[in-house]
């Protein structure tokens, strides 16, 4: 699988939230934006970026 560096703006307050969380549960932040995307593609019926 090929990444691709992006760049996200954000509400800083959500994302250190978000981070605190991901690091507590020993996640990786930019996987979980990952499974949201996958997650919103599935839900419209276009998975895997098709």
């Amino acid at each position: 699988m090929t990444s691709k560096n992006i760049t996200l703006k954000v509400n800083a307050k959500l994302y250190n939230k978000f981070r605190k969380l991901c690091k507590e549960e020993g996640w990786i932040v930019s996987r979980q934006f990952e499974k949201c995307m996958e997650a919103e593609l599935k839900k419209r019926g276009q998975e895997n970026g098709s």
